[in-house]
């Protein structure tokens, strides 16, 4: 058994390496509201707990996300919308100059 772990840690390395390397030049995934809110939040939280660890942070900024109601979120979420607009133009004009775009991120920003 130990044969077919050392095969398959082998097939997925050399699968990882098959990777296509990101174009520089392709436009930046748009960010969603929670991550406006945490890139604006996070100094503050940071300054009241000085000890706490990044994952520590990220646990106090997800708990006042989900306690947020809809209308305390919408601020965030506008500018999420806006920055999916930019991206979505970004991205036809670079596969007007004959970029390659993956599809699949397009399906994984829905998901946010």
């Amino acid at each position: 058994m130990p044969k077919d772990k050392t095969l398959q840690s082998t097939k997925r390395t050399q699968k990882a390496g098959k990777r296509a390397k990101k174009d520089p030049n392709a436009p930046k995934r748009p960010l969603s509201g929670y991550m406006f809110f945490g890139t604006a939040t996070r100094p503050q939280i940071k300054a009241e707990n000085p000890t706490a660890t990044f994952g520590q942070l990220g646990k106090i900024l997800g708990e006042r996300w989900k306690n947020m109601s809809d209308a305390e979120k919408q601020p965030w979420n506008d500018k999420a919308i806006k920055d999916r607009l930019r991206w979505e133009k970004e991205v036809k004009e670079y596969k007007a100059r004959g970029g390659q775009y993956e599809e699949d991120d397009d399906e994984n920003a829905d998901d946010e």
